[in-house]
């Protein structure tokens, strides 16, 4: 009996989403809509997310050594930090890299280069450069370089400086954007799905008000709620489906066409490539968000505006 009552629901379902085809292709349309917002937010938080990390890569802490410091007690103070759980990377950079290194900086300029020679040595200490796993972590790892266990050898102390407090109100300001930036983006997101969710169900409700009388002489010869549910929750996960294949394929034009464009502006992040790479997880998200939007809709359209 359970097997027979639900392919009456499925087939009366078909039925209906053939037979009321205008009405049908409405809320296509609205639900394709819906979840071409739904997929570019994807790509939305894609892009602004290859961009923070691509600015959080250039943010970093320069530890800059005294002339006299050993390499071997330099070595060990970089060993030291790369234990460190908040540290993601340290390069370090010999006398001779810095000295090298300013003076192709100062390639055009004789008159520094001319005073350089004069002092016939290197005045130059070596530097280690800290990258942090996180902007906000880098005054821990500061006040862990200035602590004695690190900062001293045989009684003689061997960092010169370290310039995070130069760099700490952009590191600070930093901070605090990238964490505004992800709190506003999640309540967007969220603004943006409820509006969806909302536009989708008041097009549906329509459809379920145009079979009023269907749902009346339903109830009256006594079928169960969710008899008379089923083949409007079935449209519901049609209207799903069908709109999930519309917007995978509008997002292949799209995309192409903004791909160089975001590539050159958003650090290198194509689009398009990126579609095509994550096709296999992107078409079954909006292949269920579809699904799921349409069947609960439904459900509360009948049950809420029908009273059924």
């Amino acid at each position: 009996m359970l097997w027979t009552n639900t392919k009456r629901v499925v087939r009366s379902g078909f039925v209906n989403f053939w037979r009321n085809g205008f009405v049908s292709l409405s809320s296509i349309l609205v639900m394709t809509i819906t979840l071409f917002v739904l997929g570019s937010l994807i790509f939305t938080y894609v892009l602004l997310n290859g961009a923070l990390i691509q600015i959080k890569d250039k943010v970093d802490i320069n530890v800059y050594f005294v002339t006299t410091a050993k390499e071997e007690d330099i070595k060990s103070i970089q060993k030291s930090l790369e234990t460190l759980p908040e540290v993601s990377k340290v390069v370090y950079s010999s006398r001779e890299d810095v000295l090298a290194d300013f003076k192709k900086r100062h390639e055009n300029d004789q008159f520094t280069l001319q005073a350089l020679d004069e002092l016939q040595e290197n005045p130059l200490g070596a530097i280690l450069n800290v990258k942090a796993k996180d902007p906000s972590q880098y005054a821990g790892i500061v006040r862990f370089l200035e602590s004695k266990s690190v900062s001293q050898t045989d009684g003689l102390p061997i960092v010169d400086k370290i310039n995070y407090n130069q760099n700490k109100v952009a590191i600070d300001k930093l901070t605090r954007i990238i964490d505004s930036g992800q709190r506003l983006g999640l309540f967007l997101l969220g603004i943006l799905i409820v509006i969806s969710i909302m536009i989708t169900f008041n097009t549906i409700r329509l459809a379920i008000y145009i079979s009023r009388d269907e749902i009346a002489v339903m109830r009256l010869v006594g079928a169960s709620s969710k008899y008379i549910r089923g083949p409007f929750v079935i449209i519901g996960i049609m209207y799903g489906i069908f709109s999930a294949i519309i917007t995978g394929l509008i997002f292949l034009p799209a995309t192409y066409y903004l791909g160089r464009a975001t590539a050159n502006f958003f650090t290198g992040i194509n689009v398009y490539n990126y579609y095509i790479t994550h096709f296999q997880y992107i078409f079954p998200m909006l292949l269920g968000a579809g699904a799921l939007i349409g069947a609960v809709s439904s459900y509360m359209a009948v049950r809420r505006y029908l009273q059924v």
